[in-house]
């Protein structure tokens, strides 16, 4: 007699019995990989958070690292409304006298004849001159101010003439812009009608033969500069004095333009450089701590990266740099010293008196090829560069990872089999339990029908 479902001979739950003894074999292991598992996971996610600390630190050390960052120039106009300026690094630190005598304008024509639009102009050729430049239109006779116009804009050869029309009481008029300010830009329009007759007013001369309206005339910008006058195609002049621009704003005399060390530009950079670093030790701090009330530890604890990274970043900050000309060699003769949470902070009274007495060699203890900037920036590129420390580190704890995973599979795959197993062990017993019940309820009947056997159901 075969058993249907497993259990029914011997009155057992296989199956429950089963699931609950698999369960066992296997919680204790999966539970196991679940906590490795956890742990390397959560040093792949420290040890990201230690490499972005570092990134940012590093970006605030590159903006030190080389001495045009501390040869900044500000320029200030006394009169922002009449001109700006901006200098580099080359510009000499000076005071200048500043006059706008003028704005530069772009030329602008109009022709004074109104059209309708769907009249027709005449055929022949407009050339448009620019200086030493020019384009042609061949026109149509069946042109019109718009198709004019639309060419012209078009033009491959274009030399800066930019057209449109306005609707005025008597029509339409074409409107003739140049594109760039400046007398070299301005426009001269000659027309050539098909039939030579350039000089009557009904021919595609009309448009240039009859005076032509000049609403904005071709205009060079001019200043002068301590008395001198400069002229420009623009507003912007670049060329005046070494590192400076200058950009014409209004129309006004009497202004001073002033070059100076840009002081403010390099405490910011030394500002971003010190917050960079205390929010780099609050990282070291949180991954590498231990908490005694809570004994909670940081996801770091103890790892020699992070205490190799964390000791030569400090020893960097508080070492001495030699061979500069300058007199300083620290950074505490900056002002900028460590607290007792390892953390730095700024005098600016001092920072500000070595930038009196020393603007340039303040540049050579962060920018020098062995100074502090360049010093730290190798240490750090050596731990998050490409094929770094950190990156070769989370390369190895992601194996870990993958390894757990496939000893996951694998305790799936032996659980299936343990599970098998079982199933067929139960099975056999559920088939001979079921046999000896069967065997002992034949035996049972058969004694009970021997002569002389007692049966409890006889009323004899």
């Amino acid at each position: 007699m075969s058993i249907s479902s497993a259990g029914i001979g011997s009155g057992i739950d296989v199956n429950t019995l089963i699931t609950q003894l698999v369960e066992a074999e296997g919680v204790d292991k999966s539970n196991r990989l679940d906590f490795n598992e956890a742990e390397y996971l959560g040093d792949i996610s420290a040890f990201g958070s230690l490499k972005s600390a570092l990134s940012i630190f590093q970006g605030a050390v590159r903006d030190l690292q080389d001495t045009a960052d501390f040869q900044l120039r500000s320029a200030l106009s006394s009169n922002d409304e009449v001109f700006t300026a901006t200098a580099d690094e080359t510009a000499d630190v000076s005071q200048y006298g500043i006059e706008v005598v003028q704005l530069a304008q772009a030329h602008k024509l109009i022709t004074t004849s109104g059209f309708a639009d769907t009249d027709t102009i005449g055929d022949g050729t407009l050339t448009f001159t620019q200086g030493a430049d020019s384009f042609s239109l061949t026109i149509d006779a069946t042109d019109t101010l718009t198709d004019i116009r639309d060419a012209i804009n078009a033009a491959n050869d274009n030399t800066g003439v930019s057209a449109s029309i306005i609707n005025v009481d008597s029509g339409q008029q074409l409107v003739f812009t140049a594109t760039s300010s400046g007398l070299d830009n301005a426009i001269t329009i000659t027309a050539v009608d098909s039939d030579g007759e350039n000089s009557d007013e009904f021919g595609l001369s009309r448009l240039v033969n009859t005076q032509l309206n000049t609403p904005s005339a071709a205009q060079d910008g001019q200043i002068k500069v301590d008395g001198q006058l400069i002229s420009s195609n623009n507003n912007t002049f670049s060329d005046v004095l070494d590192g400076i621009t200058i950009n014409a704003v209004s129309v006004g005399a009497g202004e001073q333009l002033t070059v100076a060390q840009d002081r403010e530009a390099i405490t910011f950079k030394i500002d971003t450089f010190i917050a960079n670093y205390n929010g780099l030790v609050d990282t070291f701090n949180t991954l590498g701590s231990y908490d005694a009330a809570t004994e909670s530890a940081g996801l770091l604890l103890g790892d020699s990266t992070l205490r190799g990274i964390s000791t030569l970043i400090r020893q960097e900050i508080s070492s001495s740099v030699t061979g500069l000309t300058g007199p300083f060699s620290t950074l505490a003769e900056l002002g900028i010293t460590t607290d007792e949470e390892g953390k730095l902070s700024l005098n600016s009274e001092t920072l500000n008196a070595a930038l009196d007495s020393n603007f340039d060699q303040v540049g050579q203890l962060f920018a020098a090829s062995n100074g502090i900037a360049n010093t730290l920036d190798m240490a750090i590129e050596g731990y998050i560069g490409s094929n770094g420390i950190i990156d070769s580190r989370t390369a190895g704890i992601q194996v870990s990872v993958d390894d757990i995973a496939d000893q996951r599979e694998a305790l799936d795959r032996r659980l299936v089999s343990l599970e098998s197993r079982l199933l067929s062990q139960f099975t056999a017993m559920d088939i001979l339990v079921s046999s000896l019940q069967n065997q002992s309820n034949f035996l049972t009947q058969q004694l009970a029908n021997l002569p002389g056997a007692y049966n409890s159901n006889s009323n004899n």
